[in-house]
């Protein structure tokens, strides 16, 4: 079985992918904001309805956080730089490091917080499609003066597109360096950069190739404007979202 990418689409039939694409922009925005100003019962809570939207859109739990093993490591720094920074009730001390009850607490939730928004924003990647994407991105900024709103589009788009191709192609380099017996070299760093060169390469050339096809099939901006289908859950989706986010800045 393939294992899964982050951030590709998925199809399906559930209430997410049927849902119009306009309003789980907006919605992802508003939840975002509400969860700034969120207290760890809330976003506990706000992790469940992510569970439940988990099983709608037929996505696999246990998979989908394995795939993620980057974006926890990524976590980890946020944590740990809170927890080093924060001052409060001195819980350990190590020479000039010491850690704090307040600062363990302040970096436990802002990195539950900032997994919750990454977490929101692979289920949209993964019921939405990219062409889909494009065309809301152009529809919020028609109305927006001195904006290429088709160009700007098209950016956005193709940088979600991109987002999948490049952790496969970390993974290949990844597994590539493995077999060489890469991963016997104990200094992190060198680890980082042997990763990170090959790989910014690999997207440079990726992107010329992209920019090649589309000037070989004489793409332009002038194109027609994108038609939108509601599912007529619109409203009922947008009242239980504002109910969720008032409930995450209130508690």
């Amino acid at each position: 079985m393939a294992q899964l990418i982050p951030f590709t689409y998925r199809p399906g039939n559930s209430l997410l992918h049927r849902l119009d694409v306009r309003l789980k922009f907006f919605t992802i925005c508003l939840i975002s904001m509400s969860l700034l100003s969120a207290h760890l019962p809330a976003c506990g809570g706000y992790a469940l309805v992510l569970v439940f939207f988990f099983k709608t859109a037929g996505l696999n739990v246990w998979e989908t956080l394995n795939s993620m093993k980057y974006f926890m490591l990524l976590l980890f720094f946020v944590f740990m730089a809170r927890v080093l920074t924060v001052p409060g009730d001195i819980l350990f001390v190590f020479h000039d490091i010491s850690i704090s009850e307040q600062g363990i607490m302040e970096g436990g939730l802002v990195a539950f917080k900032f997994f919750l928004v990454m977490v929101t924003g692979l289920i949209f990647s993964t019921t939405t499609k990219p062409s889909s994407v494009k065309s809301a991105v152009q529809w919020f900024l028609k109305p927006v003066p001195f904006v290429p709103e088709k160009r700007v589009a098209v950016m956005i788009s193709l940088s979600l597109g991109f987002m999948p191709v490049i952790l496969k192609q970390a993974r290949e380099i990844s597994n590539a360096q493995k077999a060489r017996c890469a991963d016997l070299q104990k200094n992190p760093i060198k680890r980082i950069l042997r990763l990170v060169f090959p790989l910014l390469k690999k997207t440079f050339l990726s992107a010329d190739s992209l920019v090649l096809a589309m000037e070989s099939r004489c793409y332009t901006d002038d194109r027609t404007d994108p038609e939108f289908t509601p599912s007529g859950n619109e409203r009922c989706f947008f009242a239980g979202t504002v109910v969720l986010c008032l409930s995450l800045v209130c508690f």
